[in-house]
């Protein structure tokens, strides 16, 4: 029996409503982290009550009454939340919906169609604790 202790992938939560983006994500990241994928503000909660995550994806746009904006503004009012990593995942390419994510507390803000190794690179400096980001 070996004494080494098993390094676990770091754990990520997909907020995305849209079916082929969540098949996507799952896909390239399910190599390198743990990926739980939700489609609301509702599952998202729901996903948070259940588990801890070391990083967050989350989508802007959201089919129901609030977006992921919002959301993560929620989200940054509660200490144990406060400084979890969000990396922002959206179509939105504006630099106004970028100013509105950053004053949400967005730590990092990528644009679809996302390069893989670039979101990748992204999750892991931060599930690994490196919060300095210059996206």
């Amino acid at each position: 029996m070996t004494t080494e202790k098993i390094k676990q992938k770091p754990s990520v939560l997909v907020t995305e409503d849209d079916v082929e983006n969540q098949k996507f994500l799952q896909l390239i990241l399910k190599r390198e982290f743990e990926v739980d994928i939700c489609d609301s503000e509702t599952s998202f909660r729901e996903r948070l009550l259940e588990k801890d995550y070391d990083v967050l994806i989350m989508d802007i746009s959201l089919k129901g009454g609030r977006d992921g904006i919002e959301i993560i503004k929620d989200l940054r009012k509660k200490n144990k939340y406060k400084n979890l990593p969000v990396v922002c995942l959206s179509a939105h390419i504006f630099s106004q919906d970028k100013m509105k994510a950053r004053d949400a507390g967005v730590d990092a803000y990528l644009t679809k169609p996302v390069d893989n190794h670039l979101l990748i690179r992204t999750l892991k400096k931060f599930a690994d604790g490196n919060r300095d980001d210059n996206h």
